[in-house]
């Protein structure tokens, strides 16, 4: 009886995290490589923004918008680069047939050095944004963009997300072991 009581204790402490505090979560696919690669696994706080507003660097994950026909619920992660009020331009880009590609970010008017990426930021043809085009992150959304900035699909082309979307901030990469620990969140800088 001692083992069923502590089998259900322990079973109901992990459902009362699982279910408000913290969720597991596997990266799928490249778009926040060299930050997080495929297949890690990660811990979200559910909690976070019930406790703080969001900040610009952190990491989170998101109900990813639903494309017409879709009936099934998919997540993302990626980076808040933008927060209520920002603005957010892309800048001195260079082409590659035809895509503005090695843009700048600014964020609210300055150039942004942002030492989570690799590439600079790109617009592919079927971004809502264009070079040079202000862009103003509307009030509850958060501007997103993913580390692998050529090889993400995020707020450059969905747009801003709203903040009732977001399912938490990661907080710890459990796997693979040996990239294990606690997640930092650098901001972009001037």
């Amino acid at each position: 009886m001692d083992i069923l009581e502590t089998v259900v204790f322990v079973g109901s402490i992990f459902m009362v995290m699982y279910i408000f505090l913290i969720q597991p979560n596997q990266v799928k696919g490249q778009s926040m490589t060299h930050t997080f690669e495929d297949q890690d696994y990660i811990f979200t706080s559910k909690i976070t923004y019930k406790l703080r507003k969001p900040e610009r660097g952190d990491v989170v994950v998101f109900h990813a918008p639903k494309k017409p026909g879709q009936d099934f619920d998919i997540e993302y992660i990626k980076r808040v680069i933008g927060l209520p009020g920002d603005t957010i331009m892309f800048k001195n880009c260079s082409e590659n047939f035809g895509e503005p590609v090695n843009c700048d970010l600014f964020l609210n008017g300055e150039k942004q050095t942002e030492s989570y990426i690799r590439e600079k930021s790109k617009l592919f043809s079927n971004s809502l944004y264009k070079q040079d085009e202000l862009v103003k992150v509307p009030e509850d959304t958060l501007f997103l963009m993913g580390d692998n900035r050529p090889g993400s699909l995020d707020s450059r082309v969905f747009g801003p997300v709203k903040q009732s979307e977001i399912i938490g901030v990661v907080f710890f990469r459990y796997l693979p072991v040996a990239s294990a620990g606690w997640i930092s969140h650098p901001t972009p800088s001037k």
